[in-house]
């Protein structure tokens, strides 16, 4: 690996940071949750029965981690749980009504930003941008 090669992933992971540190901001300033919570509502709002080990490998994070996520969530009302009927050590995520308006409001805060970001390439060279992002992401 050469010396361009090193910058070019420390500057990805330094673009990924700033990315993370900014939606971190925007949706806690605005609907009070981070991130990582935020990442849980979007992964409920397209499949409503998650396990709690369902999300953390979808969400490449470790079930304590989420756990910690599923906590402040419930208790904000935003998610519920339910025990598993086929297998009694497991709890189901649901998101709630609530949690449902707060991940739209969210995501439509995200994605002005992320426009916003975004705005100085255009369709064709974010359309490469994405493909090489996603050849990348294979060999990481």
């Amino acid at each position: 690996m050469s010396d361009q090669d090193i910058s070019l992933i420390i500057n990805l992971q330094r673009l990924t940071f700033r990315i993370e540190r900014n939606f971190d901001q925007i949706l806690f300033e605005k609907f009070g949750i981070g991130f990582s919570q935020y990442k849980i509502l979007e992964a409920l709002d397209k499949n409503p029965k998650y396990t709690q080990k369902q999300l953390s490998s979808l969400l490449g994070q470790t079930e304590a981690s989420v756990s910690r996520q599923i906590k402040i969530l419930r208790s904000d009302g935003l998610i519920s749980t339910t025990i598993n009927p086929k297998n009694r050590r497991e709890h189901i995520t649901i998101i709630s009504p609530k949690g449902g308006r707060i991940h739209d409001a969210a995501y439509s805060s995200l994605e002005i930003f992320s426009k916003k970001i975004l705005e100085s390439i255009d369709s064709k060279e974010k359309s490469r941008l994405s493909s090489l992002i996603s050849n990348i992401s294979m060999e990481a």
